[in-house]
């Protein structure tokens, strides 16, 4: 058994300890990621953050999972929408991964962090947690079933767009439209 008291599961420590993580991404540039995606979104996003001298925040959204309700301090709590919680536990272990991979060389410090929720908001949330300089996401890749998923929620770019006054960096990614092709649409 420890000293530290504990309030709400986390330690003190904890608590400070996460705090401190905080404070050195103050001003820090967020790359929204999905795992397996285009390493260009992570590539951009440290090359901005080398550009404006700022550490990298590397952000995973976990959708299976909403926020209950957020402590004073800042700690949300979380419960999931499915009984399957390890599906976003693997997504963040894929999203570390591909960090570590694509930014072996980079000379910007980075932290992975797992956020809870509908994407636009928690990126927007974290972002005026750390009053971050710049957001960095990917388009979504073609395809029918990304096109169902953009028809019911939208583009997180353009969500965050209209959400909060930072500026927002989208990367191409996948294959792109030529000038003769028309966006895909989903048929109501």
């Amino acid at each position: 058994m420890t000293d530290e008291s504990f309030v709400d599961g986390r330690s003190e420590g904890a608590k400070a300890q996460q705090a401190a993580v905080d404070a050195a991404l103050r001003g820090a540039v967020i790359a929204g990621v999905n795992p397996d995606q285009s390493p260009r979104v992570l590539q951009e996003a440290a090359r901005f953050a080398a550009l404006l001298g700022v550490p990298l925040a590397v952000v995973h959204v976990d959708v299976t999972r909403f926020v209950t309700y957020e402590d004073p301090d800042g700690y949300v709590h979380s419960a999931p929408v499915d009984i399957n919680v390890q599906a976003g536990e693997g997504e963040l272990e894929a999203v570390r991964r591909d960090a570590e991979t694509h930014l072996v060389n980079s000379p910007v410090t980075w932290e992975v962090r797992q956020l809870v929720g509908d994407p636009a908001l928690a990126i927007k949330h974290f972002a005026d947690k750390i009053d971050a300089q710049l957001i960095v996401v990917g388009t979504r890749k073609r395809g029918f079933g990304e096109s169902v998923r953009q028809f019911f929620t939208g583009s997180v770019a353009a969500r965050l767009s209209h959400r909060q006054h930072r500026p927002i960096l989208v990367v191409p990614q996948g294959e792109l439209l030529h000038d003769h092709e028309d966006f895909p649409e989903v048929e109501a």
